[in-house]
């Protein structure tokens, strides 16, 4: 089926028609198991996303890696995805998202599989990258047939539910992944993608249709995509590497300056290239600019408080790694419900209010979670998490539809992968900066603390050791023959000193959602139009 666009009376194309999606009555092409079809998908990204790091002691214990082995296996796959993510959203616009998702699913199960059956650490890190390059093609995929298939006045809804999905994937992770390595093996937490990931295939071969746009890309910017993925990694590696090396280091600038230069020179060859990877013009949409800048300072707060959130359940309340899941179950659900009901609203108000309220109440949730003590009991806890869903929803749903829907339909995957790219930015910044935040901090009040505490001196040696476990809220146990109350305030000392740290991460990324409610005040919903199109 094709569509034209009228030329306007000055002879240049006119506004894009609304987006009218074909009306489907069997399987194929139906937007709603289109929806199921691409969130059966995902699930399997969004769940690893947190399932591993259940796994990774137990990986470490059976394999005989180092740690710098275990921080390889997340590393290797969050830079394989953050570096491939916009051209694999190239590799859907110009080749078709269904054939995309396609080789994402197979390719993601595939990976998965060989992983468990590695036999060293080396083949499971091999094997986390190319799983990251495979998660990178579904995940904007999935953005690019949603918009083809729904039609405007239903698209918010989907993308609220896509993002309920991803949600509450998420957060199922440490508890599906506790449960797997306590009652069968670390293998089987790989091992379950390839199910998941048959049926996945199976749906999609029977319901997903490709839409392509006739004016979509036909040549493949190779230059572009070399410059852009040195600059990510370059950007990715030094705020990885900056905990480890600190900020101030040689070897972080040097990455961030190769970084900075190499997206100048992106920028300057887009400018010139005839079939860009990355049209510039789409920036000139101020409402997708603003939507990229709220996705990446959203995940700065969420992703890079959040991270702290597990080591307070764990080590300051002793929780197991399931049991601390379950109480991050209030965040899971507020998500899951809210997202359907924010993308509902966004339909019929538009973006800009739902995000600014949503950015004001994440707010109110990071100071929430910034007054954490030692004996804050489940029902606080529970309130703050449950307030921080309620914020999160709508701007997952908000800011999603913002980048797709101001974005041309011929450029659907490249959006989607902006979009999450920009997440993996802001989620991996957030963690680098309030971790520096967090351990300064940390290290600052940890002595005073411990003379306050009237405990003996430690050696250089040991207080440094004590200094980088106070980081993680992880009291060491005390020397044998130590009283029983000098134990008691050693650990007192070291939890206090987390928790102070914490408490300042958490002002930080309150601060930080505040300027995001600013930014969504430029944001404005898309027109969501087609061009000409063919389906196929």
């Amino acid at each position: 089926m094709t569509s034209k666009t009228a030329p306007a009376p000055s002879g240049r194309p006119g506004p894009e028609p609304a987006q009218t999606a074909p009306s489907r009555t069997g399987l194929r092409g139906h937007p709603w198991l289109t929806l199921l079809a691409v969130a059966l998908g995902v699930v399997m990204v969004a769940l690893d996303g947190t399932i591993v790091a259940i796994a990774n002691p137990a990986i470490q214990q059976d394999l005989g890696a180092s740690l710098q082995d275990v921080q390889w296996i997340t590393n290797g796959y969050l830079l394989a995805l953050a570096v491939a993510l916009i051209t694999a959203g190239k590799l859907g616009d110009r080749f078709g998202h269904r054939q995309a998702f396609l080789a994402g699913i197979v390719g993601f199960a595939a990976t998965s599989a060989a992983i468990g059956l590695s036999e060293g650490v080396t083949m499971v890190i091999t094997f986390r990258v190319l799983q990251g390059l495979f998660g990178a093609l579904l995940m904007p995929a999935a953005l690019g047939l949603l918009r083809a298939t729904f039609p405007a006045e239903k698209l918010n809804m989907a993308i609220g539910i896509w993002g309920a999905v991803i949600g509450a994937s998420t957060a199922a992770g440490p508890i599906v992944g506790g449960l797997l390595v306590e009652h069968v093996s670390w293998e089987s937490v790989f091992f379950i993608n390839v199910p998941v990931g048959v049926l996945a295939v199976v749906l999609c071969l029977a319901i997903l249709v490709d839409h392509r746009p006739e004016n979509a890309p036909r040549s493949f910017d190779i230059p572009g995509i070399v410059l852009l993925s040195t600059a990510m990694f370059c950007l990715v590696w030094a705020i990885i590497k900056a905990p480890e090396w600190g900020w101030g280091d040689l070897g972080t600038w040097l990455f961030l300056l190769v970084a900075a230069a190499a997206f100048a020179a992106f920028v300057a060859w887009e400018a010139r290239v005839g079939e860009p990877l990355l049209p510039l013009g789409m920036f000139r949409s101020v409402p997708l600019s603003a939507g990229t800048v709220l996705m990446v300072l959203m995940a700065f707060g969420f992703m890079g408080g959040i991270f702290f959130v597990t080591f307070y359940l764990q080590n300051v309340h002793g929780m197991s790694p399931v049991d601390s899941g379950l109480h991050l179950l209030p965040l899971t659900a507020m998500m899951i419900v809210s997202s359907p009901l924010a993308g509902a609203l966004i339909t019929r108000v538009g973006p800009r209010v739902p995000l600014v309220v949503a950015m004001v109440v994440t707010a109110i949730a990071m100071f929430g979670l910034s007054t954490l003590e030692r004996g804050t009991g489940t029902a606080e806890m529970s309130l703050w998490f449950a307030v921080l869903g309620l914020g999160l929803a709508p701007v997952m749903v908000g800011a999603t539809e913002v980048i797709v829907g101001n974005a041309p339909l011929e450029h659907a995957g490249v959006a989607g992968g902006l979009q999450q790219a920009a997440m993996q930015v802001g989620g991996s910044l957030g963690t680098a900066v309030l971790g520096a935040v967090m351990a300064s901090r940390v290290h600052e009040v940890l002595p005073g603390k411990w003379a306050e505490a009237q405990l003996p001196q430690l050696p250089p040696e040991q207080a440094a050791a004590l200094g980088e476990a106070a980081e993680l809220g992880f009291a060491p146990p005390a020397p044998r023959g130590t009283p029983e109350q000098a134990a008691e305030a050693m650990t007192r000392v070291v939890h206090d000193s987390f928790l102070s740290g914490m408490g300042l991460a958490f002002t930080l990324a309150g601060i930080v959602a505040v300027l995001a409610a600013g930014v969504a005040l430029f944001t404005k919903g898309g027109q969501h139009g087609t061009g000409p199109s063919v389906h196929i």
